[in-house]
């Protein structure tokens, strides 16, 4: 969970420097859009780590297992 947090720091500063580059700063329907863009990849991050863990755990077990029959026939 840390790498998605640190994901989400870094996009965050690197939108708020371009924002604070630009000439109009006075825009906070800009500076929303852009937190609500970095929350949906956020929650995109999140949602595929949570598959990438599922797929991780499910190939455990099959390893598991077969380790076990693997055993059982010598």
């Amino acid at each position: 969970m840390k790498r998605p947090l640190f994901a989400l720091l870094v996009i965050l500063l690197v939108a708020l420097s371009a924002l604070a580059q630009t000439p109009n700063k006075d825009d906070p329907q800009q500076l929303l859009a852009l937190v609500k863009e970095v929350q949906a990849q956020q929650a995109q991050i999140a949602a595929n780590q949570a598959k990438i863990e599922a797929k991780l755990a499910e190939l455990a077990e099959t390893i598991r297992v077969a380790r076990i029959y693997s055993s059982r026939s010598r």
